[in-house]
């Protein structure tokens, strides 16, 4: 792994995500339980942010700081993609500080989240 290399991943969301979402969280807001006028549940942001959080997993990241900006809203049958970019690392004796940017897009191709997440892999 090295500055400049990117990871993506995606992920649909489903009804069935959100409803366990709701009774893992305990975040049963109205707008993850109620359809809007268009028949669509919203994905909380905690969601929607374990896609970047995926990819983190996959790379045995140990996050110690994070940020999320969330841009637009989510629902039920969206496709997010995030693509993942090491912006800083750095070896040190027992572990590798690593810094991450990241953009998540929906299916059509529109920002829904953007944000950082610093900490270490451990050696």
């Amino acid at each position: 792994m090295k500055v400049g290399d990117t990871v993506s991943w995606e992920r649909t969301f489903t009804e069935d995500d959100i409803r366990l979402f709701n009774r893992i969280s305990g975040d049963e807001g109205v707008h993850h339980v109620t359809p809007d006028e268009q028949g669509r549940l919203m994905v909380h942001g905690l969601l929607t942010a374990t896609v970047p959080t995926k990819i983190g997993g996959d790379m045995n990241f140990i996050a110690r700081e994070m940020k999320f900006q969330f841009h637009r809203p989510v629902f039920a049958g969206d496709t997010v993609r995030c693509e993942v970019i090491v912006v800083e690392f750095a070896p040190a004796e027992q572990y590798t500080n690593v810094r991450t940017d990241f953009v998540c897009r929906n299916q059509h191709g529109k920002e829904v989240m953007s944000g950082y997440a610093q900490g270490v892999i451990r050696r």
